[in-house]
């Protein structure tokens, strides 16, 4: 049930709060360390952050789509690494589960995502397969009341902290292709499990992503998703249309940050005898990207609206996907240059927001992923016409 309008404003005012009293002042020491401090992950279970996008029933805050996005919009003013803490929670690690999960699955698995007790984790891509996933070769091969699952999937978010990964593995023949993935619940303590090392980002620093291990992997038959073979490709899927959607919202939060900084910038540095915002080719900069930024907000808040409706999205999360992502990098590279020299510096938060933000245009499907999901879905949709 929607939160009424009252509380929603209370929500996101709380966030907002949260991300400019305690997480940007700390931005420059994730940097250093490469890690979140314990107390802000604390402070984030305690906040219900983890909890955003699972319903009540299971221990969550049950937000609409609309809801959340607002929510992403405020955590994206501020390093990626706090928000990919319990990302995965309110996306990927659990929306498999929720989407198409069984009651007992549900049951057993979103409390725990809910309170951040439990990571969850995202096992689809592999080093082979990344964008044509259809065709993945990690295989579950059932041998009575389990399944025996082999492979490596790589570029895993928050596989070293994952106690429980939702796994695309093929139970089908190569030939069936979508058809022959299926989804299973997998929880990090199960034997044949190794994660490779963390890896080493351009930038994104306190996110960690590793390759997995599946070594006849011993799967219960009762934790594959649905109990159903076959329709993994599926979920995974509809998960993306949410990922991709949430990750707009976070995409607009972002710009927003970049315009602030730039301003900020702007209207303090002078040149000539005068603030730099007082030039008319800083003012182009700024106002294009305080006019595409504008643009992505309206887009992903309609978007959010329409899968709350129960209407499909998919063209449209990926048209959104595709505008704010690609709007971000516009906006970065112009933050960077209105900083000028100084927007090269690391002192200055646009140089790390500038590597941090050329990920959003590969994750959750690359920007040509979603233009050949666009152009395909208006083909069909003009055939059917």
């Amino acid at each position: 049930m929607p939160l009424d309008q009252e509380t929603l404003e209370h929500l996101v005012q709380t966030v907002r709060r949260f991300v400019q009293e305690r997480l940007i002042p700390l931005e420059s020491h994730v940097e250093e360390t490469d890690a979140v401090p314990d107390e802000l992950i604390t402070e984030m279970k305690a906040l219900g952050l983890f909890a955003l996008s699972i319903p009540e029933a299971y221990g969550g805050l049950g937000l609409s789509m609309y809801e959340e996005v607002l929510v992403a919009q405020e955590l994206g003013q501020t390093s990626p690494a706090f928000r990919s803490v319990f990302a995965t929670n309110v996306g990927i690690g659990s929306q498999g589960i929720l989407i198409d999960g069984t009651e007992e699955q549900k049951q057993h698995y979103l409390p725990s995502l809910a309170s951040g007790e439990l990571i969850g984790s995202f096992a689809l891509t592999e080093p082979d397969y990344g964008s044509d996933a259809a065709n993945l070769r990690t295989s579950a091969v059932k041998e009575g009341d389990v399944y025996l699952l082999s492979g490596t999937k790589r570029y895993i978010t928050n596989a070293p902290r994952a106690g429980v990964f939702t796994v695309m593995a093929r139970t089908g023949t190569v030939e069936e292709g979508a058809r022959g993935v299926s989804a299973f619940i997998v929880e990090a303590d199960t034997p044949g499990i190794t994660l490779g090392k963390k890896d080493k980002k351009m930038g994104q620093r306190g996110t960690y992503t590793c390759d997995v291990i599946f070594d006849n992997v011993p799967v219960p038959a009762k934790n594959l998703i649905g109990g159903r073979e076959g329709q993994g490709f599926k979920t995974a899927m509809k998960v993306l249309d949410r990922g991709r959607l949430h990750m707009a919202a976070v995409a607009v939060g972002m710009a927003k940050r970049l315009i602030m900084e730039s301003l900020s910038y702007a209207l303090s540095r002078k040149q000539f005898g005068t603030e730099i915002a007082n030039f008319q080719l800083i003012q182009a900069m700024l106002a294009d990207s305080q006019t595409e930024t504008y643009a992505g907000e309206c887009m992903v808040e309609k978007t959010a609206r329409q899968l709350d409706a129960a209407k499909n999205i998919t063209l449209e999360a990926s048209c959104c996907k595709l505008h704010c992502t690609e709007m971000l990098a516009r906006v970065a590279d112009r933050a960077v240059q209105i900083h000028g020299g100084a927007g090269y510096m690391a002192e200055y938060a646009v140089e790390r927001f500038y590597r941090d933000v050329r990920l959003l245009r590969l994750y959750e499907g690359t920007s040509q992923i979603q233009q050949l999901v666009i152009a395909k879905q208006l083909i069909r949709d003009f055939e059917r016409t």
